[in-house]
């Protein structure tokens, strides 16, 4: 990462508009020009807005909490490879301190995965018993930055399948709860029940979403709950399969959900659900891999819809920081008095999605990182 300086100058094809376009920046954010004694990053060129990881564990590992130095390398993956708004969606560690260092990507935090005990991976979340949802959503959402994480489905043992792990009557209280603190509420769902049981209770979000209904897709658009999709963690659906032999059952299902995920997301983004790019990343997705979630994001529409819902669309969505007031982003996030969050290319990523996977520059609050 270069040092701060400037003023800059960018001239190209400014997406999603394509206008040919001069943007200056000066002190970090994005102002009228001309500015004389400005040095030119890149010519001829496309920019957007800094890419959107809207499912991002920065501080989690395979075996649960990392060290701070550990996240911090994390998040330098991330930012390297465009991603410079991340919303966390779980950690057991608090990585606050990371707002108050300039080469760090914006965090927008949901507090620790929230799980029953023996229903998620080791490590992960607060494990709490069902009567403890409401005041546990309570904590997580004064700890987070606007959003709680609940895990909505995990294998039950007993059962050998996915089952949800709250009832919604306990679920809605806990998502009201959320609601009054001005907090949403996101959640794990690979199976059918969850997803819809968790739509009914008024969630905001569903990650995966890969046993979502043709129903809950309906009352997800009515009601524009959010899906994240993870295509690159939905990879993985065979593997994990494979090394549940112990539990047949389960092992078909997920096959199942893997071989018809497709369909049903696309589906979804035909119904008006809208959907946001997210990889992941941490347990055991590697971090910096937005580029690839773009890529296959484009199986679910055309270039505009996978380059949006990691960019300027995701923005919109998570509230992005615009002006230096702190204000919420009024429009792409391309914008007089906005943090200077871009990333540029040598060639159309219309054209080509996957030029997202090896961006010719990032620029976080004006400085650039140069590739």
């Amino acid at each position: 990462m270069t040092t701060a300086g400037g003023p800059w100058r960018l001239q190209g094809v400014l997406l999603p508009s394509g206008e040919d376009t001069e943007l200056w920046i000066e002190h970090g954010v994005l102002v009228d020009g001309p500015l004389p004694t400005a040095t030119t990053l890149r010519h001829g060129c496309w920019i957007m807005p800094g890419f959107v990881d809207a499912h991002c564990h920065i501080g989690l590992g395979a075996k649960g909490a990392v060290p701070m130095d550990t996240a911090r390398e994390q998040a330098r993956t991330d930012r390297d490879a465009g991603t410079l708004l991340v919303r966390d969606a779980g950690v057991p560690i608090d990585t606050h301190a990371m707002d108050d260092e300039p080469d760090m990507p914006r965090i927008i935090r949901a507090g620790r995965h929230i799980a029953r005990p023996r229903r998620y991976l080791r490590g992960y979340g607060v494990e709490i018993e069902p009567e403890q949802l409401v005041d546990e959503v309570d904590r997580q959402a004064r700890r987070g930055d606007g959003w709680v994480k609940l895990v909505g489905d995990w294998i039950d043992r007993d059962k050998g399948d996915l089952a949800p792990l709250w009832e919604p009557a306990i679920a809605e209280q806990a998502i009201e709860r959320a609601h009054s603190l001005g907090a949403r509420v996101t959640a794990h769902c690979f199976g059918e029940d969850s997803a819809t049981e968790l739509v009914g209770a008024g969630i905001d979000c569903i990650e995966h979403g890969t046993g979502i209904s043709p129903q809950t897709v309906d009352e997800m658009a009515r009601r524009q709950v959010a899906l994240v999709p993870t295509l690159i963690n939905i990879q993985t659906f065979p593997a994990i399969a494979d090394s549940a032999q112990r539990f047949p059952t389960y092992a078909a299902h997920m096959r199942a959900l893997f071989a018809g995920h497709l369909p049903r997301l696309r589906a979804a983004r035909d119904a008006g659900v809208p959907i946001y790019a997210g990889t992941d990343a941490g347990g055991t997705i590697h971090h910096g891999r937005i580029g690839d979630e773009i890529v296959a994001l484009g199986q679910l529409g055309d270039a505009e819809f996978a380059l949006g819902a990691a960019s300027w669309r995701a923005r919109r969505w998570l509230g992005a920081p615009g002006p230096e007031d702190g204000a919420p982003a009024k429009g792409s996030g391309v914008e007089v008095g906005a943090s200077a969050d871009l990333v540029v290319f040598d060639s159309d990523p219309r054209l080509d999605l996957s030029v997202c996977t090896h961006p010719d520059l990032v620029v976080l609050r004006g400085n650039p990182i140069i590739g």
